[in-house]
């Protein structure tokens, strides 16, 4: 651990008892807003430590309140607790006992790291100021960081700042930039309603195969000739349903499909335009649709004077060249993103891959997991975070 990073004695000591937190909650994992025994355990240990903290926020999540030697700012640092709807595949001690659910995005990983910061922290109160430690149940697309701001969590609050372990970059490195670091995360689902048929009286009908395969090939154009060029975005189909036989003309088709995008002045162009290319696609073949689209998160953009802290907190962190990753952005989705636009603040990414031990494989893969040695990094930043925020 010491030969990639700076971490103190006191944090190094903790190492072991964070990888006990975290395979605890890695072998117990819940879903969003169902972190019933996440949260227990969590409660459980503020509580030992004799650690002030509120519980059944938007149902499961828990704040934790640290003052420091004398009054001055008010900084965040939110993790998130919950789980995701894999079988997981790892054969490891800890393998999930819960079926169908599995810690497969590191979030349990964030929960112990967290932890370790409130132990830490309670430990050495030589900090001015107050920090509030925010653990945000549903992070997975379920709206949880709304439901912990709508209940007042960021009340006083000044910064905040959060991470996530990251299996797209290599341990002993970190990713951080200022402004847009993640993109939105929204969503759309389509029916498309033709008339049904027999396969071999197609005159009859208004084939919803045909309407919906344009509709594709047409919404694939929207980035490519309505998008800047210099404005990342993506619009992914990634579900497609219709027909019940070979020789039935289908009467619907159901599609859905993911837009990411980082420039905040897209947010109306999207769900406009997707819908223009479905009225008319349907309008030529004479067919009708149901359309309807969702938001989950806007982009993560980080504050540049936060980020800039965070930086120069990473950079002193991190023993290896090149340690600082500015270059890090990516189309996957945040809901820290909500947090960022009520408060300034930073998110940034951990680099927890490891190959060398089989310790690579993406976010969301039933085989995911990470080098648990960037547990006591995350401890060692938010720590350090704390410190200079609150001087």
């Amino acid at each position: 651990m010491t030969e990639i990073s700076r971490l103190r004695p006191e944090i190094q000591a903790l190492q072991p008892s964070l990888v006990e937190w975290r395979r605890r909650f890695h072998q117990l994992p819940e879903l969003g807003f169902c972190e019933q025994l996440t949260a227990l355990f969590v409660s459980q240990k503020l509580t030992e430590w004799g650690i002030e903290h509120q519980t059944e926020i938007a149902k499961t999540g828990i704040v934790a309140t640290i003052p420091g030697s004398q009054p001055g700012r008010v900084l965040a640092i939110r993790a998130d607790m919950d789980a995701l709807p894999i079988i997981e595949e790892n054969e490891v001690p800890y393998r999930s006992v819960h079926p169908g659910v599995m810690h497969a995005c590191a979030h349990d990983g964030h929960t112990a790291i967290l932890l370790g910061v409130a132990y830490y922290l309670w430990q050495h109160r030589n900090f001015a100021g107050t920090v509030k430690l925010i653990f945000q149940p549903a992070e997975e697309g379920l709206g949880g960081a709304k439901a912990m701001i709508d209940a007042g969590v960021l009340k006083d609050v000044e910064a905040i700042i959060g991470l996530h372990l990251w299996n797209n970059l290599p341990l002993g490195t970190v990713g951080v930039r200022s402004g847009a670091l993640m993109a939105a995360s929204e969503s759309f689902d389509c029916k498309i309603l033709g008339k049904g048929g027999h396969g071999g009286l197609p005159h009859q009908t208004v084939d919803a195969v045909i309407v919906v395969t344009h509709v594709i090939n047409v919404l694939q154009t929207i980035v490519a000739r309505n998008v800047d060029p210099l404005e990342p975005s993506v619009v992914t189909i990634g579900q497609l349903h219709s027909g019940t036989k070979r020789n039935v003309i289908a009467d619907t088709a159901e599609l859905s499909g993911t837009v990411r995008y980082f420039n905040p002045e897209l947010k109306d162009f999207f769900p406009e335009r997707i819908e223009q290319v479905i009225a008319g696609v349907c309008q030529l073949h004479g067919a009708s649709y149901e359309f309807n689209y969702q938001r989950i998160s806007p982009p993560v953009i980080n504050d540049a004077k936060m980020a800039e802290l965070v930086r120069s907190v990473a950079l002193s962190v991190m023993k290896i060249p090149h340690g600082v990753v500015p270059n890090c952005q990516t189309m996957a989705g945040e809901d820290m993103a909500l947090y960022l636009q009520k408060v300034p603040g930073c998110f940034l990414f951990l680099g927890s891959a490891n190959p060398e031990k089989g310790l690579g494989y993406p976010h969301h893969h039933p085989r995911f997991d990470f080098d648990e040695t960037a547990l006591g990094m995350g401890v060692e930043i938010f720590v350090r975070c704390v410190e200079i925020f609150c001087a």
